[in-house]
C-alpha cells in the first residue's frame, strides 16, 4: 500500500520540510503540532491557549489525513516546563475525553518559542 502525504489547509502551515501527516498501512503519523495559528501566527503567553491551540491544530490535521483524535493509539507531548504538566492534563481532556484514551508519552524538552508540541499516531482501519 502507498503512502499519502496529508496536507491540512485548516491547520498551521508545516514550519519546515516536513508533511502534516503521512498515511500508509491503515496508520496516520501526524507531525508535531505547535500553538500556531493557520494564518502562521504564534500563539505565546498563556500555557492554556497554546495548549488548546497546538491540540486544535492536531485535531485538524487528524481531520484531513481521514480520522479524528478519537482514532490516536498513540500521543507524544512535548513540554518546555514539566510544571505545566497538570495544566496540560485538563486541556488534554477537553480534546481526548476520559475513556478508551490512547497510549502517551510526555516528556520536558528544549522548545523555542512556545511551551508544548503534540504528535501522535492514529489507526485508521484497513
Amino acid at each position: 500500500m502507498p503512502k499519502k502525504v496529508v496536507v491540512a489547509d485548516r491547520a498551521a502551515p508545516p514550519g519546515g520540510p516536513y508533511s502534516h501527516a503521512v498515511v500508509a498501512g491503515g496508520f496516520a503519523y501526524l507531525a508535531g503540532a505547535c500553538p500556531v495559528r493557520p494564518d502562521g501566527t504564534w500563539v505565546t503567553g498563556d500555557f492554556v491557549e497554546q495548549a488548546r491551540a497546538a491540540f486544535t491544530n492536531l485535531a485538524r490535521v487528524a481531520e484531513a489525513a481521514g480520522g479524528d483524535l478519537t482514532d490516536a493509539v498513540r500521543v507524544g507531548v512535548y513540554l518546555r516546563d514539566f510544571a505545566d504538566f497538570p495544566a496540560m492534563n485538563e486541556v488534554y481532556v477537553e480534546f481526548f475525553g476520559t475513556e478508551k484514551l490512547p497510549a502517551r508519552t510526555t516528556l520536558p524538552v528544549a522548545l523555542e518559542g512556545f511551551d508544548i508540541e503534540i504528535d501522535a499516531v492514529l489507526y485508521l482501519g484497513e
